[in-house]
Parts: structure tokens; C-alpha cells; sequence
């Protein structure tokens, strides 16, 4: 009720800001969360802007009186406000606090003035004052009374005293250069112990505030036999000054009084009065001396100064008054105090100079010189100090910042007062340099080259390629891509590929040095910040030769069947040049270096063959004893490892002249059974071209005709026929075009007998499987008789579904067209007649078969019977 009451004689609370400086006015002893101020307000603020400013109370020391509440932009109470503990008796009593808001930074003072409230009675140090007088007192004789100490200030404070009235004493109030006051009583009328000796006096104390709030001590006064003289003190006024740093036990005054008396009455003892009962006095006073020495602890920043009542008695009660006024002089014994009023801990790296890295509150309790503070940053820092509100200092960067150079900092600031000897405070804060994508990567090589045997596997790996970044996190993860180019007309892609985690380049497919000899492509590394940083390498891949090629023998030309022969004249003598085998090799280095051997000669002593030119030579006088035929056998080896080889049969005839060569040759009954089964042959061919004409001439008209009659079906049921005519096939060992295909082409409509079909014959036995276990690679097999001569084998069908798997089928109604597929089209599995002709429900659907045999007949046959096309008449095939 007593604040409720002192609040309502208060203005509101007063809220101005002058210089930069808001001030609040609050009484003490207010309730936690008890507005104090409309901060927002009086700043001219948004409440939005203390929220992203960060806005929080930088507070002296450790109280925590009030609090910010940001969403209203309200100071109120924190916690209970006691003026007394806060100032003692300092008025007026206020304390101060800063604001501070970041982004952009703003600093802003508060002062906040604690208006006193009438919580304390004025109370006396004892409960009872005892007082002894000589009855011989004079009138007008003082007596100095223990003062009530009353905490509060101004009109709350101790006001005046009173005495309850009687007829020897009277009060008189003083007050100090303090503003303190103090009571004295005199006598206004001698006392007479003999009619009484004892008197019972009431003395009241009481402040001006609203209620008035008072205490009472007793005077108890002894009346005692005459002595004459008090003690008087030498001054009225004792003063000294000392060293708030000054050593306990140290003597700081001397004061003396003298009483007239003699003898016993003039001894005088000394002490200190006036005290207050919570005082911590850190004087004492010597009673028989009068030395005041120090006992306690001074301190400057706390009080500067002590005002201490002395008194004089003598045995019988008598005493004097004086005055000591102690003054401590300040010494520079508070260090300065750094602290970090806002600082993040890092910065980042793109940061411009002049960016500021943290706000710093130094403070000294030092008054004068003393108290005033340097700050300053150790050198060889990108750093520096810049002088800021009152205490604060700003730290902001001085030059660019590059954390591949320096990512933290151990950052010491040195804080030094101007006193003698001066005091400084060291504090080391730690500063990280945060990364940006500034970087990069490089690679570990400018270029790289490797070496790869061709013929290798896909997949293989060739070589890794690697990139650093210095930058750090995801703006250091490095991924490899490769660059688009092209290599002989394709996309390099088709050759290598490049893990983008690791580096490392890989085959794709199995490389042939005769077609290819080096690879020529670029890998760029990319890293992971945004936007992402990137770096190119030059990559070269050389094809190293293996021996995969056999030699090829250009001259002589072996033709098969042909009896072509050199000729040696019988005078031909030592070293005479017969031929020269001449062969090459597509392989490169020493796969390509050849040799030539005679492997095989009707007469080895006769001829030899140059290792290195491949010259046959004779090597010894050609005789007529010698035979007239001679057969040398020629191997041709490569340099390789493994090598490989070529053989080559040279005839060579030993003659002077044409026709005994030739009577030699004709003279063999292998060459005229080989000439009767030419004539045989050649009368055979026209027999078979005569036929065939024929047969062709047939099979044109019929086909027109059949056509004419087909094309009026189709267009009746717009169901489309389309021919597949596939590519020519050279066969991969270098002997020609493959000369024994059978095509076939059979069309069905949705008349199944309405069909027509074409062929081609062909007398050899060869037959060309594909082996279902094989890569790709084509074998050519030699059959000596013909596949449908036995009974027990199967028919090998490589077959290929078009437009999908699954769509074979031989019902009515259905759409089928077959073809002999070349050699380029095989790589399918093998398959029966039944499962070719197996059929699909759908209709209207395409289906292509490759049909490869010895013969043709036997499979139309079973082809026509699955196909049930039986009205057909088999010779149209």
C-alpha cells in the first residue's frame, strides 16, 4: 500500500531522450513484469525491428533489474528493486543499461532513476541511551544522542527529532553538509540529584513521508556528584586524507582533548559515536590514545569518503565533541574489463573491409585517468579497432579475407588504462573464416596419358584422374564428367567413361589398334558450390598393338587349283633370283617384322628362301639330274608373342624352255582326269543354265499373273505386304562373299491359298551355323555331304521376331513373310521348324525367319505342311 501510494503521487513515468540518451523514472520496490517503459516508442521504433535487430539489454555488472520484451517493445521489471541496496544514500539513484540491435548495429542508452519509497522507519542503534550528569553541570550544557539511522532519502528520509517535554532538558537538531541531522540535548535547568536522581526521557525520531513512519529510543539520565570541566578537543574538525590501497593496522589520525579537571576527573577516553547499527565502520579508535587506525577495507569506487562523530569523556560522564573527516583518494587498482557485447564467431571470407566483426564494452571503476581505457589489437592482424558510443569500441575487418590462407584467427585485445603504473586487461577470442566457392578445382596433372593393349575387355580400367579444390565442405566435392567431342565420327562416349566419384576412366567396348591408335578427349571436374566451379584436363589414351593379325601373302597368288610355276633355266647358277615371296602384315612394331623359312622343297639342297626379303635363291648349280617340278613350301612368321604365320606353295618349274614345262605338267594322269572332269563340268553348267532360264521364264509369267490376282485381294483387305532385302555379307577370314544362301521370301494373305514364294538354289554342301554359346563370331563349316542326307539331324533355323517376341503363328487368316537373313543378320538362337512355326493369335502381324541349310525341298515341304498351304502345287516352289 505504502508504494501503491507513493506511486500515485508520482508523475507518469517519464520517458525523454536527450543526446542519444532515454531516461525512465520508477519507484523502488515495484513487482516482477510491472511496466517501466514503451522502448519501441520512445526509439521511434518498429516492435518488428527489435525482433530483427536481435534487440537485447547490455546491463553494468550482474543485476538484472529489468528485461526487454520484444514483442511489445516493453522494459518492465525483472526482479525486486531495493534503492537502499542499490545507492545507499546517494541521490538521486539511478542505473544505467544499453540497447542493441544488429543488422544494421545500433546502440542505444538507458538511464532508469529509482524514485525512493517510504519503506523504513528512522530506528535507533541501542534500544536504551544511558546518560550520566554531573550534578554540577552547567546550564546550556550539550549532550550528544545517538542519531536513527533511516535508509530512505529526500522526503522519505529522517526528518527532525523529538523530546518529550519535561523541565531540565530541551532538544536542538543539526543537520550536516550531507544533509544528515542529527539531535544534540542541553540543559536548561541545573539538576539537583539530591531531589532527583534519576530522569526517564522519550526521544522520537520521524521522517517526512506519507505515512510518517517514526522511532522511539529511552534516555536514561543519571544524576551524578559535581565535575566541574568537560574535555575539550584540541580542533573541531579533525581531517586527513588516505590511499584507498593503504595497509590494514595503518594509524590515519590523531586526536586529542584536555579536561580541566585534575586527578581523576581529568582522565579522558575516546570513542566513536553517531554510528549507524548496520554501519561497517573501517576505523576504530584508540580510547586511551586517540589513534584511528584502519581496520576494514576502503575502497574508493564504494565510498569516497567517511564523516565520523569523536567523543571525549571523563570518569564522571563529562564529555566533548569533535569531527573527523576521512578522504580517500583513489589509486589505480581496478583493471579494465573487456566484454564481447556482440560477436558470431566467424565471418565470411567474401567480407569487405570494414566489415564489422564484433562490438566490445570496456569498462575501468577507476575515476580520472584512472578510469579512462586504450583498447588496442595485436599487429599482423587484417583487423583493427574502431571507437564507438561511450565504452564501446567496434572491431572490423582492414583487408579482404582468404580462408585457403587463414581459416581462424586467435584475436587478442589489450586493454590499458592511463593510470601510473598503468593497469591492462588481455582477452583472446577465436575468429573462423567461413568458405565461399572461390576455387577451382585443379588438377593433379596438366595433362595425363596411358597406355591401354587393344583387344581388352570392356570395362576395363585405363587410368584415374584427380582434382583438388581448396575450398572446403560441399563446395570441395569434386565430381568428373566427360566432355562431349568426337573420335572418328563418334560420340567418345562409345569409347570411355569417366566415374564422376572417383576419377577413374574406364573402356567401354574392346579396342582394335588397326582402326584406332590413340584417343584424344577432355574431362572436366566440377565442384559442388553454387554456382559450381569447374576445370578441364586434357586426357590421351595411346592403343598398344597386339599380335591379332596373321601375315597376308600378296605374291605369289595362290589360286586354288591353278598349276602357275616359276621358271629356272638349267643354266641357272649360284644365287639365281627365282622368286620373291612377298607378304604383309597389318600389325605394327615387331608384330609386323616377318620372316621367311622354307618349311617343305622337292629338293631342300637346291633352293633357299631369304629370311628377311623372302627372295628364293638357288644356292647351288642347277643340273640335269634335277627334276623338272619343284614344290617349296614357304612359312612366313611374324615378330609377335605369340607369333603367327602364313604358308605359301611355290611350283617352280627347272626348264630352258616352254614346252618341255609343259609336256612335264600334261604328262600327270591327275591333269587329265582333272581335264575330262572340266569338260564334264562345263557341259553340266549349260544343261543347268538352260533349265534355269526356263524354269525362270515359268516362274515369271506365273508370278505376274499370280500378283495381278493377289494385288486385287489386297486391295480388298488393305492388308500391307512388306519385303525385307538385307545387306551383303563378306565373310571376317578374308575369302570371299558368303556364295551359299538360300532366300526365301513367302507371303500369305488372309487367303491362305492365295500365297507365293520365291527362291534361289545353290549346288555347294557348305552350311553356316550360328553357335548359340558363341559372341558373335562366325564359323564357316565345311559339310561333306549334304545335312538332309541324314536322317537323325536337326534342322538349324536362326530366326528373328518382328515386331516383337512372340509372334510366330500359322493360323487361317493370318500375314507371314520369311527370308534368308545374310551373315550379318545371324546372331539368334537356334530353332526348330516347330517352334518357328509356332503361331500367335494375333493377326495382321509380321514375323521374319532365317532359314539356313544344305538344302531348301524338305523344309517348304514341312514348311507348307505346318502352314497348311497344301493346295499350293509344290513346283511353283
Amino acid at each position: 500500500n505504502l508504494i501503491q501510494q507513493t506511486q500515485s503521487k508520482l508523475p507518469s513515468y517519464l520517458s525523454t531522450l536527450v543526446s542519444g540518451q532515454i531516461r525512465y523514472s520508477i519507484p523502488e520496490e515495484m513487482r516482477k513484469g510491472l511496466f517501466v517503459g514503451d522502448l519501441a516508442k520512445d526509439l521511434g521504433l518498429n516492435v518488428k525491428r527489435l525482433v530483427s535487430g536481435r534487440a537485447r539489454l547490455v546491463l553494468d555488472g550482474d543485476n538484472k533489474y529489468v528485461a526487454l520484451d520484444q514483442n511489445k517493445g516493453h522494459i518492465v521489471v525483472n526482479e525486486r528493486i531495493d534503492r537502499e541496496k542499490i545507492c545507499a544514500k546517494k541521490s538521486p539513484c539511478s542505473f544505467s543499461l544499453e540497447i542493441v540491435l544488429e543488422d544494421p548495429l545500433e546502440l542505444f542508452s538507458i538511464t532508469t532513476e529509482i524514485q525512493d519509497v517510504n519503506d523504513h522507519a528512522p530506528a535507533f542503534p541501542k534500544k536504551e541511551i544511558n546518560l550520566e550528569i554531573s550534578e554540577s553541570t552547567p546550564t546550556g550544557t550539550v549532550f550528544l544522542l545517538d542519531s536513527a539511522a533511516d535508509p530512505d532519502v529526500g522526503i522519505n528520509s529522517l526528518q527532525s527529532y523529538s523530546l518529550k517535554a519535561n523541565e531540565h532538558f530541551v532538544l536542538k537538531q543539526h543537520t550536516r553538509s550531507d544533509g544528515s541531522k542529527y539531535a544534540e540535548m542541553m540543559l536548561q535547568s541545573s539538576l539537583d540529584r539530591e531531589k532527583q536522581s534519576k530522569h526517564t526521557l522519550i526521544l522520537t525520531a520521524v521522517d517526512g513521508g506519507e505515512p510518517q513512519r517514526s522511532g522511539r529510543v529511552k534516555i536514561h539520565v543519571s544524576v551524578l556528584d559535581a565535575n566541574d570541566n568537560a574535555p575539550v578537543f584540541t580542533e573541531s574538525i579533525y581531517r586527513a586524507s588516505v590511499l584507498e590501497n593503504v595497509l590494514r593496522g595503518t594509524v590515519i589520525a590523531r586526536v586529542s582533548a584536555t579536561d580541566a579537571d585534575q586527578g581523576y576527573n581529568g582522565n579522558v577516553t575516546y570513542s566513536f559515536t553517531h554510528l549507524e547499527e548496520d554501519s561497517s565502520c573501517p576505523f576504530e579508535i584508540n580510547s586511551y590514545t586517540g589513534e584511528v587506525k584502519l581496520t576494514g577495507v576502503i575502497d574508493y569506487e564504494v565510498t569516497p569518503n567517511y564523516e565520523i562523530n569523536i567523543q571525549a569523556r571523563d570518569p564522571w560522564g563529562v564529555v566533548g565533541a569533535s569531527k573527523l573527516i576521512i578522504e580517500i583518494a583513489d589509486v589505480n587498482d581496478n583493471s579494465p574489463v573487456i566484454t564481447m557485447a556482440s560477436y558470431s564467431g566467424k565471418i565470411s571470407e567474401d567480407s569487405t573491409p570494414g566489415t564489422v566483426v564484433a562490438l566490445i564494452s570496456v569498462q575501468d571503476k577507476d575515476s580520472g585517468k584512472n578510469g579512462q581505457v586504450r583498447l588496442n589489437i595485436e599487429e599482423n592482424l587484417p583487423f583493427k579497432i574502431k571507437s564507438s558510443l561511450r565504452n564501446y569500441y567496434t572491431l572490423v575487418t582492414d583487408q579482404n579475407l582468404d580462408r585457403e590462407k587463414r581459416s581462424k584467427y586467435n584475436i587478442t585485445l589489450t586493454a590499458t588504462d592511463e593510470g601510473s603504473p598503468s593497469l591492462s586487461t588481455k582477452k583472446t577470442f577465436y575468429l573462423k573464416v567461413s568458405d565461399v566457392n572461390d576455387n577451382s578445382p585443379v588438377f593433379s596433372q596438366s595433362s595425363y596419358s596411358a597406355l591401354i593393349a587393344e583387344n581388352n575387355y570392356p570395362g576395363d580400367s585405363v587410368l584415374s584422374v584427380y582434382a583438388k579444390d581448396l575450398d572446403e565442405n560441399h563446395n570441395a566435392r569434386i565430381s568428373y564428367i566427360l566432355e562431349d567431342c568426337e573420335i572418328g565420327g563418334s560420340p567418345v562416349s562409345e569409347f570411355v567413361s569417366v566415374s564422376a566419384e572417383n576419377g577413374v576412366i574406364r573402356a567401354v567396348r574392346s579396342f582394335d589398334y588397326e582402326q584406332i591408335k590413340q584417343l584424344v578427349f577432355t574431362v572436366k571436374a566440377q565442384d559442388g558450390g553454387s554456382p559450381p566451379l569447374t576445370s578441364n584436363v586434357t586426357v590421351k589414351i595411346l592403343i598398344q598393338d597386339q599380335n591379332d593379325n596373321p601375315p597376308q601373302v600378296l605374291y605369289p597368288v595362290q589360286t586354288g587349283g591353278s598349276m602357275l610355276a616359276e621358271m629356272v633355266p638349267r643354266s641357272a647358277d649360284v644365287g639365281y633370283l627365282v622368286t620373291k615371296v612377298v607378304a604383309v602384315d597389318v600389325d605394327s612394331g615387331q608384330n609386323a617384322w616377318l620372316s621367311y623359312k622354307l618349311q617343305k622343297a622337292t629338293d631342300r639342297a637346291l633352293f633357299e628362301v631369304g629370311l628377311q626379303n623372302g627372295e628364293i635363291r638357288t644356292i647351288r648349280q642347277v643340273t640335269d639330274k634335277d627334276a623338272v617340278k619343284q614344290r617349296l613350301t614357304v612359312i612366313v612368321e611374324d615378330n609377335g608373342q605369340p607369333s603367327r604365320s602364313a604358308t605359301v606353295v611355290v611350283n617352280v618349274a627347272v626348264a630352258d624352255s616352254f614346252p618341255e614345262v609343259l609336256s612335264e605338267f600334261t604328262d600327270f594322269p591327275h591333269d587329265k582326269e582333272y581335264n575330262d572332269n572340266l569338260t564334264f563340268y562345263l557341259v553340266l553348267a549349260l544343261a543347268v543354265v538352260s533349265f534355269l532360264f526356263i524354269t525362270c521364264l515359268v516362274v515369271i509369267i506365273s508370278v505376274k499373273i499370280y500378283r495381278w490376282r493377289q494385288s486385287r485381294v489386297l486391295y480388298q483387305s488393305n492388308l500391307p505386304v512388306i519385303p525385307y532385302y538385307p545387306p551383303r555379307y563378306s565373310d571376317t577370314l578374308g575369302t570371299g562373299t558368303l556364295q551359299h544362301v538360300y532366300n526365301y521370301e513367302v507371303c500369305r494373305t488372309t487367303d491362305s491359298r492365295k500365297s507365293d514364294c520365291k527362291f534361289g538354289r545353290a549346288g555347294s554342301q557348305n552350311v553356316l551355323i550360328m553357335d548359340p554359346s558363341s559372341t558373335g563370331t562366325m564359323q564357316r563349316i565345311q559339310s561333306e555331304k549334304s545335312i538332309l542326307d541324314e536322317p537323325d539331324s536337326p534342322l538349324e533355323v536362326s530366326w528373328n521376331i518382328y515386331p516383337s517376341p512372340g509372334t510366330l503363328y500359322s493360323e487361317e487368316g493370318s500375314l507371314c513373310l520369311v527370308e534368308l537373313l545374310d551373315a550379318q543378320c545371324l546372331p539368334y538362337r537356334h530353332v526348330s521348324v516347330e517352334e518357328v512355326c509356332r503361331c500367335n493369335q494375333e493377326a495382321e502381324k509380321r514375323t521374319r525367319f532365317t532359314v539356313i541349310s544344305s538344302g531348301f525341298a524338305d523344309v517348304f515341304d514341312s514348311l507348307l505342311s505346318q502352314w497348311k498351304l497344301k493346295d499350293l502345287p509344290p513346283k511353283y516352289f
